[in-house]
């Protein structure tokens, strides 16, 4: 695989570990939100990833990237308390707090995190290699 290549997985997995922040952060921003229905209230969302890979005519590999497939909403669903002196309450008395947990959303924002680190650091490493094969060439 040329250095090409390793730079173009490099890049799309830091654009997607980016967009993985982008919306833990959200989550995270809307975790305290109420609403007065269910379908109403915030739900947390996740990006899904896919692996596209490219090949020549001949049918060879000849690189891969990480892909956006989408942004989905989770499945945990909002919680319903019963506060009837809340503003947004219904009128049974139910308001609903969005479905995000807050340890998950931490948990996934520092794997996102540790995932960017290491794409940096293929994209340091592959760097270096090819100040190497300059030096090389200089001698």
């Amino acid at each position: 695989m040329s250095f090409r290549g390793i730079y173009d997985i490099a890049g799309s997995a830091l654009q997607a570990q980016t967009s993985r922040m982008n919306t833990v952060a959200s989550n995270l921003a809307n975790a305290g939100s109420v609403a007065a229905s269910e379908d109403e209230a915030y739900r947390a969302i996740k990006p899904v990833f896919a692996t596209l890979y490219q090949q020549t005519r001949d049918g060879e590999l000849s690189g891969a990237r990480v892909n956006i497939a989408g942004v989905l909403p989770s499945d945990r669903m909002p919680e319903q308390r019963y506060q009837p002196e809340h503003p947004m309450a219904n009128n049974d008395g139910y308001v609903y707090y969005a479905g995000v947990n807050v340890m998950e959303e931490m948990a996934d924002m520092m794997s996102a995190s540790r995932s960017f680190e290491s794409s940096i650091e293929v994209v340091g490493r592959v760097n270096s290699m090819q100040q190497g094969l300059l030096n090389l060439g200089q001698r």
